[in-house]
């Protein structure tokens, strides 16, 4: 991946396997498009009783997001699982370390969308999504969902694989969004004296 090769972030917490299954959907998509890449990031696990000792690095999977693939994106899309119609606390508490990056506005004007996966049919996809959508209009992103985003029902025992249907949303939302990324890129550039 080259340094002037712009990127969009896919920003997941997956317990199961099913947002991560969804954010490597999202990337296909996105790589379908020519001149960006897709940057897979997740965030470790958070403890109510102590702080996590996750290793630095994870065993499987994405590796751990930092400030630096948010500052320099030129899309995020972010996923997590629904946690009573709310995101993840492990994504939510990474994006309240975030505060730096909005006080230098670095987010403003990029593309964002999310994605979701639930245990049940009515388990709060649409509020999920819109958790997600506050910390990206806070911070100045213009919102690109789906209407809202990607979204799919892993069932009772979170064993529901990711379906065709819902693969080809996740695409959909990563052309999408590798499209209007790839547009702003230019704009940015544009101006740039």
């Amino acid at each position: 991946m080259s340094e002037a090769t712009p990127y969009v972030l896919i920003l997941y917490y997956s317990r199961s396997g099913a947002t991560a299954d969804m954010a490597r959907q999202l990337a296909a998509g996105v790589e379908s498009i020519p001149g960006i890449e897709a940057r897979l990031r997740t965030v470790p696990a958070v403890s109510p009783t102590c702080e996590a000792v996750d290793p630095e690095i994870p065993e499987e999977g994405a590796v751990y997001a930092d400030l630096d693939d948010l500052r320099h994106c030129s899309a995020l899309a972010l996923g997590s699982p629904t946690r009573f119609g709310n995101m993840a606390a492990p994504l939510k508490y990474f994006l309240d370390t975030t505060s730096s990056l909005w006080m230098n506005g670095a987010l403003i004007d990029k593309p964002a969308s999310a994605f979701t996966s639930t245990s049940s049919l009515h388990g709060g996809q649409e509020s999920t999504l819109l958790t997600m959508l506050v910390p990206l209009l806070h911070h100045g992103m213009v919102y690109a969902g789906m209407p809202y985003g990607a979204s799919h029902v892993a069932g009772a025992r979170s064993d529901r694989p990711v379906d065709e249907h819902e693969r080809a949303l996740c695409k959909a939302q990563g052309k999408r969004l590798a499209k209007l990324a790839l547009a702003m890129h230019k704009m940015r550039l544009e101006e740039t004296p």
